[in-house]
């Protein structure tokens, strides 16, 4: 044989950046020459439509060459051993990649980058495969390796384009096969193999291979009640661990499927009272232990519990339970699993070179490159992804306060100012607002809450008026001030009165949610009851008070699993909740009273029209600390619309408890935390009281239960 050309020594060598242009069918002096690289084969013919065509042998690892009379069309026969098989050439196929989606993709403009990037099964020419694309511009050679290519990564080298979006069309590949990514660098390292960042599914842990999947036959679930999000209608969401809400077996040592889950979760919710369901993140993800927060797989619901097809089966249900879904969604950062996103092709791609902008401090993980269109366009892609293709309500961002400051959680000289020497990270609020105002424009019943900590002002205000275009934000500083307060013994919380104040002095500068989340039953801080001081009666009815001080407290709620029956322990994500509480009668009076709350909240305008108004809400007792006592008016959009809670944080029982009132006749207890059928001594007002009239307002004469709140409305 004579010498082999460059093109085809590096074919072989398997670090050929350009297959396509050696391999495959080319035209040479008004002729038709095949080339087909077929390692281990000892023979190849090509069968095209003007007969059969022996392909000569010109290296014996498996390259061969030859002419082709007539069309292009072709199929490869080879014969391996003693075994002949038929084929198609992947080598033989025109692009995936349309010339617009490049332009779209090099502008950071393809918003439904997921219809072309990944795996897609389809048909070209009439011949079934998938079509692979993935974006790697640093890399030398990009090749898709899976079962049906033996995880030879020189069988299906792909072509580039554009800027570096490697693609080819493999015949034969069907949904459900495995594949990965095998990478050459520059430097001619090749990396450990890479999974999809756009698979749609992926194997269950500690495999990371991505699978392919058909999304042309995937379900559709059924659409959520209208307005479920919208900022009149009552909003109490049940934030969600799939895999420790419930488990079975013996030992309850399995999870529940997606579809189990979607025969018990909805039904549940809804029995409770709550409009929506937040899951933590269902992206795929490689550490139990991260409870989905360091996801490696953005497009795949995690294959622990089954199928995306069984992921919208869970949607579904919910829906058509009346809930709301929101997922958790993490742009914020990612792990650096070899497998993973981070130096995907052997450079700082996704994540920046340097340290002290490219690496969380407190987590370990890698921050994305907001400054990059590639990134935020496949960020953006994916928040539009799960409202499409899945049909969720609405993300729950994360972290967005380690998204917007340059220097959070870093020392002095350990991170590099923005452009004008300021701490703010210009590009990630340019992609949170980029964002928000996708999700709104395509989605409009869709919504967003951001988690954030800081005093970042309109979080979630519109775009055009200055703010990043939420639709919610988590009010952390409530949470954290009325917890220190409830915390303390009610003999100490006169001095701490303000805690309960402060929150409304800001209550209505963004449109805020009031969480009791995960985050506040882990790591050393207990349970909601553990933080409740006092006897084991006194503790459980704090819990009682607390829990109808949020529901009459302006805002939308929220409430991590378990905290609805009063769990005792912190939350531990390896077993179920430990559902035997609820035979207790002390727990199973909190869950009832939960269950009356949403139950009043949802029926009651006053309590929600008006959460993100402060013409919903009046001080009517601010000032009494010595009582540690409180009573504010809330209101709906008509003035007969009203609702009084009265919150005592003291175990001493208040008689003849005087509080103002709009309207004079008869006003209605609606509901009394000490009521015995919550495991309370029954200490109220009977059912119904009139005003006092004086001189200056009709009045309210009340016997406040100790630890409790009442919620009165006018008329019988």
């Amino acid at each position: 044989m004579r010498e082999l050309a460059p093109a085809a020594r590096d074919i072989i060598a398997g670090r050929h950046a350009d297959p396509f242009s050696y391999l495959g069918p080319h035209s040479e002096n008004g002729a038709t020459v095949v080339r087909a690289y077929l390692p281990n084969a000892q023979r190849v013919v090509a069968v095209g439509d003007s007969g059969e065509h022996e392909l000569k042998q010109i290296d014996p690892a498996g390259l061969f060459t030859g002419p082709l009379d007539g069309s292009q069309h072709y199929r490869l026969r080879a014969r391996f051993g003693d075994v002949e098989v038929e084929l198609e050439d992947p080598y033989r196929f025109p692009p995936v990649l349309s010339d617009y989606d490049l332009y779209l993709l090099g502008e950071g403009n393809h918003l439904r980058m997921y219809e072309k990037l990944g795996a897609h099964p389809m048909e070209i020419e009439g011949v079934a495969g998938v079509g692979f694309v993935v974006w790697a511009p640093n890399a030398r050679r990009v090749s898709v390796v899976g079962d049906f290519n033996y995880w030879d990564g020189r069988r299906h080298a792909m072509r580039v384009r554009g800027n570096g979006y490697w693609e080819i069309f493999v015949p034969g590949v069907r949904a459900g096969d495995k594949y990965k990514y095998e990478i050459l660098t520059r430097a001619g390292e090749t990396l450990p193999q890479k999974a999809d960042p756009v698979g749609f599914a992926g194997e269950m842990r500690p495999a990371t291979a991505s699978l392919v999947l058909d999304t042309r036959t995937m379900p559709q679930p059924q659409a959520a009640p209208d307005h479920v999000n919208a900022l009149d209608a009552p909003m109490s969401i049940y934030e969600v661990h799939l895999g420790s809400w419930r488990k079975k077996g013996k030992h309850g040592e399995y999870w529940l499927s997606y579809r189990e889950l979607a025969e018990q979760l909805p039904a549940y919710a809804a029995d409770m009272g709550f409009t929506h369901v937040e899951l933590l993140p269902v992206m795929e993800h490689p550490f139990d232990g991260s409870w989905g927060y360091q996801p490696t797989g953005l497009y795949a619901p995690t294959s622990r519990f089954g199928s995306p097809a069984d992921f919208v089966a869970l949607v579904d249900a919910l829906h058509k339970a009346g809930l709301g879904v929101l997922l958790d969604w993490v742009p914020g950062h990612f792990p650096d699993d070899p497998h993973g996103l981070a130096r995907f092709d052997g450079t700082a791609l996704y994540e920046h070179a340097d340290p002290r902008q490219g690496r969380h401090l407190d987590w370990g993980t890698m921050i994305y490159n907001y400054g990059r269109v590639e990134v935020t366009n496949f960020l953006l892609s994916n928040a539009l992804f799960w409202l499409d293709r899945y049909g969720v309500d609405g993300l729950r961002v994360d972290a967005v306060a380690s998204m917007l400051y340059l220097d959070y959680s870093r020392p002095a000289g350990q991170w590099i100012p923005n452009r004008f020497g300021g701490r703010e990270n210009i590009d990630a609020i340019a992609f949170l607002r980029r964002t928000n105002t996708e999700v709104f424009r395509q989605f409009p019943q869709a919504t967003t809450a951001a988690e954030e900590s800081t005093a970042w002002p309109m979080v979630s205000r519109p775009v055009d008026w200055g703010g990043l275009g939420f639709g919610y934000k988590w009010n952390m500083g409530w949470m954290n001030d009325t917890l220190d307060y409830m915390s303390k013994d009610p003999i100490y919380r006169r001095h701490h009165h303000g805690n309960i104040l402060f929150g409304l002095h800001y209550a209505f500068s963004e449109n805020f949610i009031l969480p009791l989340s995960h985050d506040e039953v882990v790591h050393g801080k207990r349970s909601i009851l553990g933080r409740m001081p006092g006897d084991p009666w006194q503790r459980i009815a704090n819990l009682r008070a607390y829990y109808a001080f949020m529901f009459g407290h302006p805002g939308k709620k929220l409430m991590f699993m378990g905290s609805e029956f009063a769990q005792d322990s912190e939350w531990n994500h390896d077993v179920s909740l430990p559902w035997h509480l609820t035979e207790r009668p002390a727990h199973a009076g909190v869950q009832q009273l939960v269950r009356d709350l949403n139950k009043l909240y949802r029926a009651t305008p006053a309590l929600h029209a008006l959460d993100c108004d402060a013409a919903g809400f009046e001080w009517l007792v601010a000032d009494d600390a010595n009582n540690s006592t409180f009573a504010w008016l809330r209101k709906g959009r008509n003035p007969a619309e009203c609702c009084v809670v009265v919150v005592n944080f003291t175990p001493q029982v208040l008689h003849d408890y005087r509080v103002r009132v709009p309207l004079a006749g008869t006003w209605r207890e609606v509901l009394n935390t000490d009521a015995a059928v919550y495991g309370g001594r029954n200490v109220g007002n009977g059912g119904f009281l009139a005003t006092v009239a004086t001189r200056d307002s009709p009045e309210l004469h009340l016997v406040v239960p100790p630890l409790a709140a009442i919620f009165l409305v006018p008329g019988l």
